[in-house]
Formats: C-alpha cells, structure tokens, sequence
C-alpha cells in the first residue's frame, strides 16, 4: 500500500443549492433476462414468499432503498410490447417472442395490474416506457386512460372488469425508447414530430399530471438533444409545454461492445479505464445540458438519465441474450462516482434510472429459484446515500487533492465528494478512487455547528471482491472508526478503493 494522499475539501453548509430529487435513485427493470420473471415475478403458484406472484423478499430488500420510481417495461422491449396482451385473466394473454433479448417467449403473465400491484409494494412511483417503435398513438393513449382515468369510458369499463375499480397514479411516461437504435432506428427529425404527436394525445385524467420524456440521445450526441429542444422552443425562448423532459443513456464499457471485458476479472489498468469511462458523464451531462440553456434558460424542461451503469461479458455459461452479471467492488465506485455526478448537475437532471434492478446488468439485487437472494455492492451505495433524497445540495470544493492519475492520455481525479442538509442534519459522500493508496480527507466544514457525527465505510481488500450465495458478506458496509475532530471539522482515513458517508448533527 502507498503512503496515503492528503487532501481538504471544503464545505459551505450554509449555501444551499437546487434540490437533489429522490428521483436521481430511480430503478429500471425490462422484460430482459431474469429481471422480471423469477426476478421480481415468480408467480402465484411458487414456493417462494409471494404476493400476487411477486417475490416477497426482492420486495423487502428494495423498500430498504426508499425506491424513487421504476421505470417498466423497457428498454429495447417497451417499443415491441402491446400493453393490452398483458391484462385480463392470465391464461387468456397471448403469449409474444422477445426479440430483443434471447429470442425468448413471453408469456404476458406479468402485465400491466401486476406492474402496479409491485409499485404499490415497493412504495415507488410508476415510470411507464410506451410503444412508440411498432405501436400506435392510439394504443398510448388508451393506456393513459385506462390507468389514470375514473367516472366511465371504454378503458375505464375495460380496467374495472379486470378487476380494478379506481385509477391509479401514473406520473411518469416514456415516449418510447432509443428511437435512434432499436426504437426504430429513426432520425432525430423523424422521431421529433412522432414525440410530439404523442405526447399531444397523451392525456392528463383527472388531476393525473403527466410528466412526458422524449426518447433523447445516446451518450454525447448533442445533435438528438437540439432536435428536441428545437422542436418546442427557440434559443432563449420559453419551451412549449408539449413534454416535459428528454433523455439521455450512457453506460461505463470501457472496452468495446463485441469485448466488454470480466465483472470480476480484470487488472489495475481495467480498473483506472472503467473510472475514466464512469467520470466522463460529468462531461456529457454538461453537453446536453448546455445545450438545453440554450433553448430554456429557465430550466422548465427536465434531463432525465433513465439508462445508466456498468455493462460486462455475460457470466460464463448463462445466456448471452440475459445480461446477467457480476457486480464487484468496483461496480459500487462507479456508482458513488455518478452520484456525486448526478448531485452536482441537480438544477437540470431530475432523473436517473439504474439499468436494472435484479439480475441484469448493474443489478441490486442476484437471485435464484431456490430462493437466494444476494445484495450487490451497488445497492449497498444506493443505501449509504438515502439521506440524499430530496435533500438540499451544498457547495464542494476539494481545495487539496490527490494527483490525478493519468492513463491513455487521461486522466481520473483520485478522490469524488458531494454533501447536502435536510432539516437538522447533513450528509457527505466521499470516495477514494486510487486503488492502492489511502486518503487522509480534511472535511473543512464551514456555516454550520457539527453536534455530533456518525461514519460508514464500503470496501473489500481487493476490488474484484464480490458478494455471492457463498459468501454475501463479502462487500458490506461498516462503521467508519478513523474519524477525528479538526480545527476545521473532521479528518478521516479513507483505504483504497473505498466510498463512505458521514452523518453530520446539525
């Protein structure tokens, strides 16, 4: 191990900044792989705990997370899905193939009733992705209606026969999915006047407010975000109220798509080009960003982050078409790295969505039929940074810092923080990126009386560390004992490869 970095970062606790939404910790599952069925979905006839065919203990170890909002039912699936062969007696559903993701049938026992009934459990918000690939307007429309809508009409007579009497809240709606790919593979000026169609005759149904996202851009491509900002608004303008937010998807493959390397086999060098490629969403946010001031100085519209995480090889001998993987130590930096991210982009990003919950990807949670269920690393961060949610960012400024560390003509800042306050209390996020040094962090916290302090530590003596039905204890968080009072706040010792929060009383 190396001698440890010094570093100081100041905190200005009296200064509050733009409200860090709840939403910022949002969760995405797709009909892809085991995220739905014998994820979140068993089915009533299991052994397994289940209400309604939902997986009891996912549910348990979810609301522990305070989930946001979920977005369903993709993804690439959302544009191949007709929502009306997923509602009504499930024998009587017609069954699909899922093209998208291994070529698989569908058998549309998980639909539409069941989808709430896991919102209801979760305590979360639902975000609906609709069909605009290979639907129609009229189909969306009519699943605006028959979700939201009371009094009488033929949705409203079609969801009440199917069992349920009232409407349910539904804010959040999707205007497809990654038009430019397997959305359509449209131009953004084709999809342009589809979303704007769309959204016309998504309807609001009795004091149901919809929030509308337009399907926006992969990575940088600022050209998508312009587009749509175009196409309601003129620079410096005020946007017209046709939708309400656009996306964006980036996800951390630091090789290529044909190559994305192991979860949980990789060298030093892997690990510095997976944070290089983590960090740089700083730079795309700011892009799509930018762009949007442009054409909405005020803010009115929405960036909304509803695809983002780390994406491996597939674990050895699953399916290909599954997406199932590993989730490491390393998994969880990228994590604490984007919120500190997301924290400091509050103003214009309102949402983010994890892709995806349970076994896909960068999941929260791993499961089998025999009835694990194993905590990744990553949930533990989304855990540790609850006292985030909806709180009052404040200002960071990490005066001392580590050396960057520079790789391939890049460089990766060593050390990530972001604090906010809410009601008597504040909450800092610190990370030591360095793989092999510790940090010595000065919190040099200024505007506030500290009372008292409470820390928490998540690390692994390798970063390959993972945790597994074998061994689930093997990343968890602990007490963070190497705290002591400074003239200027606090001083703590980060090991390598670590994240941690710090409870301050206020």
């Amino acid at each position: 191990m190396s001698s440890p970095a010094a570093a100081r970062i100041v905190i200005d606790l009296d200064l509050p900044g733009p409200t860090i939404s709840r939403h910022l910790y949002g969760h995405f599952a797709e009909h892809l792989g085991r995220c739905v069925y014998d994820g979140f979905y068993v089915g009533e006839s299991s052994d397994l705990p289940n209400e309604g065919g939902i997986r009891l203990d996912v549910v348990e170890a979810l609301r522990a997370l305070n989930i946001p909002n979920l977005r369903w039912p993709g993804g690439c699936f959302a544009d191949e899905y007709h929502w009306m062969n997923g509602i009504g007696p499930r024998s009587d559903r017609p069954g699909m193939v899922n093209t998208n993701w291994g070529n698989v049938e569908e058998n549309n026992h998980f639909g539409t009733h069941e989808f709430m009934a896991l919102c209801e459990l979760l305590g979360a918000e639902a975000y609906v992705n609709g069909n605009v690939g290979s639907g129609t307007v009229q189909e969306m429309s009519d699943w605006v209606e028959y979700l939201t809508r009371s009094g009488d009409s033929p949705m409203v007579r079609l969801r009440k026969a199917n069992g349920r009497e009232e409407p349910w809240k539904v804010p959040f709606w999707g205007i497809g999915n990654e038009a430019w790919g397997c959305g359509g593979n449209l131009s953004a000026d084709a999809y342009v006047e589809l979303a704007r169609r769309y959204a016309t005759f998504c309807r609001e149904h009795d004091g149901n407010k919809l929030y509308r996202i337009a399907a926006g851009a992969s990575d940088d491509d600022l050209a998508w975000t312009e587009a749509l900002m175009k196409s309601i608004s003129t620079l410096g303008g005020e946007p017209r109220n046709i939708f309400q937010a656009i996306s964006v998807h980036y996800y951390t493959v630091p090789g290529t798509w044909e190559h994305k390397g192991s979860a949980t086999e990789f060298g030093v060098d892997d690990y510095y080009r997976t944070m290089i490629k983590a960090q740089d969403i700083d730079r795309v946010l700011t892009g799509h960003s930018t762009v949007m001031d442009a054409y909405d100085p005020k803010r009115k519209i929405g960036l909304v982050l509803d695809e983002w995480g780390t994406w491996w090889d597939v674990e050895p001998g699953t399916n290909p078409g599954f997406l199932y993987q590993q989730n490491a130590l390393r998994d969880a930096l990228v994590a604490s790295l984007h919120f500190d991210v997301f924290h400091r982009h509050a103003e214009r990003l309102v949402m983010a969505n994890i892709a995806q919950t349970v076994n896909v990807l960068q999941a929260m949670l791993l499961t089998d039929a025999g009835g694990g269920l194993v905590l990744t690393p990553t949930y533990h961060v989304f855990e540790m940074n609850k006292g985030h949610h909806d709180a009052t960012s404040v200002p960071v400024h990490l005066v001392d810092r580590p050396t960057p560390y520079a790789l391939e003509g890049k460089e990766l800042e060593l050390l990530t923080a972001s604090a906010s306050v809410k009601d008597d209390r504040a909450l800092v996020s610190v990370t030591n990126l360095d793989p092999g040094a510790p940090a010595d962090v000065v919190l040099d916290l200024r505007g506030a009386t500290i009372r008292g302090h409470q820390g928490r530590l998540l690390t692994a003596p390798e970063l390959q560390a993972h945790n597994s039905a074998a061994d689930p204890q093997a990343v968890v968080p602990v007490p963070l004992t190497d705290v002591t009072i400074d003239d200027r706040g606090l001083r703590l010792t980060l090991p390598p490869h670590s994240f941690a929060t710090v409870e301050l009383d206020l």
